[in-house]
């Protein structure tokens, strides 16, 4: 049956991932969000992903070692005004339904293993617009985070962190990532054709402007994004 279901879950994303990707491309355009965009060289150990908790399965787990190409690390930031909910909360409201941040028709998580709130352990496919799906799984979860590790057949290889805290008068919501390319079609797709890179952006800047909203604030001079790359 397992075998069933891939199949038909591997032609349900080859049919959908060119609507996704026009779709994601006609949002893009029409965005009207401050976006501040920085990229500049780093280096490790300094920009290196945190090591992965104690007790974790590494089983199935994809380090930044077996990915290829440039390693990166990015942080995507907004600063919320007049929230409603505390990190806390915030964060409590997202476990419950990831899918309450995602923009709709550019990308949906589907628990594949646990159940209830997102908790350590969770695992997730993460349908997303292109020829590959992202399974991840929950390492950490904290009241104010939660961390994922991806796994086999990820576009990516690394980490990547939700957090909530307060900072400057603000409700402060990042995504960070720490990851190399999974392999090397994914490599050509981010940094040769840049495509990948472009959905991410709005993907992730689709998430934080939909965490504004769920916080009941506003936003505070745009969405920050850093990069910095490691060759």
């Amino acid at each position: 049956m397992g075998d069933g279901l891939d199949r038909t879950s591997s032609v349900a994303t080859a049919l959908w991932w060119p609507v996704g990707l026009l779709a994601t491309w006609w949002a893009y355009l029409w965005r009207i969000t401050p976006l501040h965009r920085r990229e500049e060289p780093g280096e490790l150990p300094g920009d290196a992903a945190p090591e992965l908790p104690a007790g974790v399965a590494l089983d199935r787990i994809q380090l930044p070692r077996d990915g290829v190409g440039p390693f990166l690390r990015r942080r995507y930031r907004v600063d919320i005004l007049g929230s409603r909910l505390s990190a806390q909360e915030l964060i409590a409201r997202v476990r419950e339904d990831p899918n309450v941040a995602l923009p709709r028709g550019l990308a949906r998580f589907h628990k594949v293993r646990g159940d209830g709130p997102l908790t350590t352990g969770d695992e997730y496919t993460v349908q997303m617009p292109g020829p590959w799906n992202g399974p991840v799984r929950a390492i950490e979860t904290t009241p104010t985070s939660f961390r994922f590790a991806t796994l086999d057949g990820h576009l990516e290889a690394g980490q990547i962190e939700w957090r909530a805290g307060e900072a400057d008068g603000a409700l402060r919501f990042e995504v960070e990532s720490w990851s190399r390319p999974g392999d090397r079609l994914s490599m050509i797709a981010h940094h040769r054709l840049r495509m990948a890179k472009e959905v991410q952006l709005h993907m992730w800047t689709s998430v934080l402007e939909n965490l504004v909203k769920l916080a009941g604030g506003r936003m505070r001079s745009g969405i920050d994004i850093h990069t910095r790359v490691v060759d």
